[in-house]
């Protein structure tokens, strides 16, 4: 079982660069079960069309490869915790 954060962003993103410390936080509570993978868009243009990413940050959480939750825009530790509890 295994839950895996990626975030999308791009490094000319003002919002992704807020999103990032937010992230890292994170990443330090959850780092035995929760994957964190940093995707560029401008980079993996290929990998975010398949994720049909539009807009960025975009996070989205898998759980055992399947989406279960996607946010747009800086979301809030709080927020994505929540989220990534339910999955654990």
């Amino acid at each position: 079982m295994t839950t895996i954060l990626m975030d999308f962003t791009a490094t000319w993103c003002g919002p992704c660069r807020m999103q990032k410390p937010i992230l890292e936080e994170l990443e330090k509570k959850y780092r035995d079960k929760v994957e964190f993978k940093v995707v560029d868009v401008d980079e993996n243009q290929k990998l975010a069309s398949e994720y049909g990413i539009h807009a960025v940050p975009t996070l989205i959480i898998l759980k055992d490869g399947v989406e279960v939750k996607r946010f747009m825009g800086v979301t809030q530790g709080s927020v994505l915790a929540l989220e990534l509890d339910k999955t654990l």
